[in-house]
């Protein structure tokens, strides 16, 4: 959604540019935003298998590699996000938590909380990670969502998608496939459950990794709101708490 995805290490800068707007207009406070990595992260990481975890000493270049095309499209979105008033300030994941097999087993939250009771905006992104078992891995953008969510109290997050929200099937190979605007937390059990079955899901997850994560913030009595991202003021309708095509996903 910020990238262009059929070309490695470009950013889709209008995208970026409209969507900084839109969250500067929405005026929330408290915010954390989050992003993935699409054309940045995905290659390196995917070339050197470092999801995979530590095999031999070939992958330590690609784990630098793969951190630093990070965080050359969080500048992008750090600059926008800057240039719109908004007070945003990047937090390296990598340099702050650490995973057991790929799932976040610490994490320092107090610059974070210090940050937000002051007034800025912490920005993070999928990054790699240090791995006390694997030695490293990749840290996904949807797991920080919803681990930050939960332990920071969150009351609502906005996940932003390349569709318009959760569907009976993939709207991307199935015309006849109909949005869902209310999931209850049994009902997406179900869903994801379908989702599975299906042959929709691609190698960072798609939508099945982002409603994976998300069940567990909903479990904690989360509301999440999954909206079409690339749709000019979707974003900015769902962080106003208006009316938006989407769908919502609350615990019951």
């Amino acid at each position: 959604m910020i990238t262009d995805k059929e070309k490695p290490l470009t950013p889709d800068l209008k995208a970026i540019e409209r969507l900084a707007d839109e969250i500067s207009r929405a005026k929330v406070s408290p915010l954390i935003l989050v992003h993935g990595g699409g054309s940045f992260g995905h290659p390196f990481a995917e070339q050197y298998n470092i999801a995979g975890g530590y095999i031999d000493s070939s992958q330590i270049l690609g784990f630098s590699q793969t951190h630093l095309a990070m965080t050359l499209l969080n500048s992008w979105v750090m600059e926008a996000l800057i240039n719109h008033n908004i007070p945003a300030v990047e937090v390296h994941p990598s340099s702050c938590a650490v995973t057991k097999a790929g799932r976040i087993a610490t994490m320092e939250l107090k610059p974070l909380k210090k940050m937000l009771k002051m007034g800025f905006v912490p920005v993070l992104y999928g990054d790699t990670i240090l791995d006390s078992e694997q030695g490293f891995a990749i840290l996904s953008g949807d797991q920080l969502v919803s681990s930050l969510a939960i332990k920071l109290g969150a009351t609502r997050i906005i996940m932003g998608a390349d569709v318009d929200g959760l569907y009976t099937s993939d709207p991307k190979t199935d015309s006849s496939a109909q949005l869902i605007e209310h999931v209850t937390l049994e009902e997406l059990k179900s869903l994801k459950h379908k989702i599975e079955g299906s042959k929709a899901t691609d190698v960072t997850g798609g939508m099945l990794g982002k409603m994976h994560e998300v069940t567990l913030a909903i479990e904690h009595d989360i509301e999440t709101v999954v909206v079409n991202a690339t749709k000019s003021g979707r974003v900015y309708k769902a962080l106003a708490g208006k009316k938006v095509i989407g769908t919502i996903l609350r615990k019951g």
